[in-house]
């Protein structure tokens, strides 16, 4: 039973809706933030990365840039560009990319279903990054970027949704990637009812991207309660921003890798190792694109090879049966000796939204092999986090990214 209630959203006025809106914060490095403020003065990089309001010797750790960011958000609100709703209120949001729609349904969800497992998570978290966006939401007291959570389809919420999105939307504007973004409000008392039902009779909700942000988010819930003994529960610190899609919504894209050297192999050497467990077909000089499970494309030397895995290796086990896990247990570490792909600097990833073509940029330039993934489903992810276990690092790429700066909870 989820409880995903309505807020008071802070939110940019209407027609300053397409400056301020930007790509979420880790998206970017501090040159690339930079760039983007120079270029919209308005954008919400200049909160979400408030280390480009300083010189590059100042760490964007440092607590002035946080400080930065709350009196940044703060003149924001005093200068017009953010309206307060006067209602608690849910919001319908529709990503459109290559004339593909998904929707999802906007509302702060519960820190307790967080911790009482709920909300599944399948990756684990790491503290600097943690410290990052806690200090930022505790220090502007409020939570600035929504964390991207996933359901299992329900028909009473569906219905809201798409007679919504028949009304004139709040928001609607095209990015300069190409996206478009559409916002509609729902604040009519039959609709909110509606929803936060829908919600309480769904027995799971799991978090599809934002495991640092959900993370971050519940610490300084908890931070607070320990400072305001006498809580309630019903304080906007318990409760954290999300967007929430149901599972037929999503796409989840391949997410790609490239490795630096072939680990003292030549090419017919590694080739038969390979062989061991998978079956090598050469493709040819074209990106080679699996197309089910279990299959690969591998570029090495300037051609395309496709490799099937042996039927041995196969699992049934969730996380043992990811085409990562299987890439993963019996090539990268046997063969390529990369053991830990959160460390090991012979290796990198390339979500699938750049495309194959970037994988033979990378074996031109810094890199020698590159693997093409099949993408992993969104009912892998829900099996995986239904039976309480970890996805291996880099196993999704979400697309479109939400945008931050739409709507923002404020704590206080």
């Amino acid at each position: 039973m989820a409880t995903i209630r309505p807020f008071k959203a802070l939110r940019p006025r209407e027609e300053l809706a397409a400056k301020v809106a930007a790509l979420p914060y880790d998206v970017y490095n501090r040159e690339e933030a930079l760039a983007e403020v120079r270029k919209e003065p308005l954008s919400f990089l200049q909160i979400d990365r408030a280390e480009t309001q300083f010189t590059p010797e100042v760490s964007p750790y440092d607590i002035r840039v946080y400080e930065r960011a709350r009196d940044s958000l703060q003149e924001m609100i005093q200068n017009g560009v953010f309206v307060r709703e006067d209602r608690p209120c849910y919001y319908v949001y529709e990503l459109v990319m290559d004339g593909r729609s998904q929707t999802g349904l906007v509302g702060c969800a519960a820190m307790d279903d967080y911790l009482n497992n709920v909300i599944k998570k399948h990756e684990k978290t790491r503290e600097d990054k943690e410290i990052d966006r806690i200090n930022h939401v505790d220090i502007c007291k409020a939570q600035t970027g929504p964390i991207f959570l996933a359901y299992r389809s329900q028909q009473g919420i569906n219905e809201v949704v798409s007679r919504i999105k028949q009304e004139s939307p709040l928001y609607d504007f095209t990015a300069p990637d190409g996206i478009r973004h559409t916002v509609w409000k729902i604040d009519g008392d039959h609709d909110l009812a509606a929803i936060y039902f829908g919600f309480q009779n769904t027995r799971s909700i799991y978090i599809a991207d934002g495991h640092h942000r959900a993370a971050s988010a519940v610490k300084v819930g908890l931070r607070r309660r320990d400072a305001h003994p006498g809580f309630t529960g019903e304080e906007e610190f318990n409760y954290f921003l999300s967007v929430l899609f149901p599972h037929d919504q999503l796409m989840i894209l391949d997410y790609n890798r490239v490795v630096k050297d072939l680990n003292g192999y030549q090419k017919d050497a590694l080739l038969k190792e390979i062989e061991k467990a998978f079956i090598v077909t050469k493709t040819g000089a074209e990106p080679y694109k699996p197309q089910k499970k279990a299959v690969f494309g591998m570029y090495l030397e300037e051609s395309w090879y496709k490799l099937e895995a042996r039927a041995e290796i196969l699992s049934d086990d969730p996380v043992e049966g990811l085409d990562v896990s299987l890439l993963q247990n019996h090539l990268l570490t046997p063969i390529l000796d990369i053991k830990d792909v959160r460390t090991d600097k012979r290796i990198d990833f390339v979500g699938g939204i750049r495309g194959l073509k970037e994988l033979e940029k990378r074996v031109a330039s810094d890199m020698k092999l590159a693997f093409s993934m099949y993408p992993t489903s969104i009912d892998e992810l829900f099996a995986v986090s239904d039976a309480d276990k970890l996805m291996p690092p880099k196993s999704t790429w979400f697309e479109p990214k939400l945008r931050s700066g739409l709507l923002i909870h404020e704590l206080e």
